[in-house]
């Protein structure tokens, strides 16, 4: 019988799902495996070049390069994987804030005050759905989210997120005035209200942020020419053999480059990206239970 772990491995190895990088490269792997074919034959059948040909040492270029290269896709990849990792629990954050928002309001306002109850049901999810979108840059959810709270009064052309927020600070304003919150009980929720702008700050400041542009490029343009430059020298001792072996070379490498090109912004809605829909659904669904 197959072990769990050894389907699993065998799930991973033959399914290719669209987030799997050798969907993007195949056109890129055809044209470098017809490339070293091409280099192989030129040099195997058309020039004769023998074992003593001075083309037989570019490899030992690659084997000086194949280190630098291998430390800046691992910095590449590190630096891509924080950024996801920090927008994660950035998110992660903004699902406890809304719970204990939740749960705080629930305990301090009456049980027969539905309209607050009701305003603060809806506005705390209202705000990470809008931040995903305004993260996303997708525009198409917004005008459902407002259809869904036609009480909450905003306007689109200005930053959604800090309305929502501003519309939260100043319910609760309202509610301190009219003595239906205590001063103490302001300042116990003050903290939960002041950090979705801290989150949704510290969001923007990774999705405006990308990694300096000349590094990717720089990156993309080294692993290129170190590739292009891999048959010429091992067709000696590889033969036609080399074909696979660049292609697989080169899927590696820029395989790296490709997953670390996708996750630098973790808000971009991509299979890899931070499940933003999942995790604001998870607070509406949160939220309700505890305010309903």
């Amino acid at each position: 019988m197959i072990s769990y772990n050894t389907k699993d491995w065998l799930s991973v190895l033959f399914k290719f799902n669209k987030a799997d990088t050798i969907r993007k490269l195949f056109p890129m792997i055809v044209v470098i495996s017809l490339y070293s074919w091409g280099i192989a034959y030129l040099e195997v059948e058309v020039l004769n070049l023998s074992q003593n040909s001075q083309l037989k040492s570019i490899s030992i270029m690659h084997n000086l390069l194949g280190f630098a290269i291998s430390m800046l896709l691992v910095f590449r990849t590190n630096t891509a994987y924080d950024r996801w990792w920090e927008g994660r629990k950035l998110w992660g954050a903004l699902t406890n804030n809304s719970r204990n928002l939740a749960i705080k309001l629930n305990g301090i306002l009456p049980v027969e005050d539905k309209v607050n109850r009701n305003f603060f049901r809806k506005s705390i999810p209202l705000y990470s759905a809008i931040l995903r979108d305004h993260l996303s840059s997708e525009k198409t959810r917004l005008a459902l989210d407002a259809i869904d709270h036609p009480e909450l009064e905003i306007d689109h052309t200005r930053h959604l997120p800090n309305q929502v927020a501003s519309l939260m600070m100043n319910r609760a304003q309202e509610l301190y005035r009219k003595n239906i919150i205590s001063g103490d009980q302001l300042i116990t929720i003050n903290a939960e209200l002041l950090s979705f702008t801290d989150i949704c700050g510290a969001c923007e400041r990774i999705k405006n942020t990308p990694i300096p542009y000349s590094y990717s490029v720089f990156i993309k343009k080294f692993i290129f020419i170190y590739v292009i430059t891999l048959p010429i020298g091992f067709v000696f001792n590889l033969g036609y053999l080399v074909i696979p072996v660049v292609a697989f070379i080169f899927y590696v490498l820029a395989s790296l480059e490709l997953i670390a090109e996708e996750i630098e912004d973790p808000f971009g809605g991509d299979a890899n990206d931070v499940p933003t829909d999942k995790l604001a659904e998870n607070m509406k669904l949160h939220v309700n239970e505890i305010l309903d």
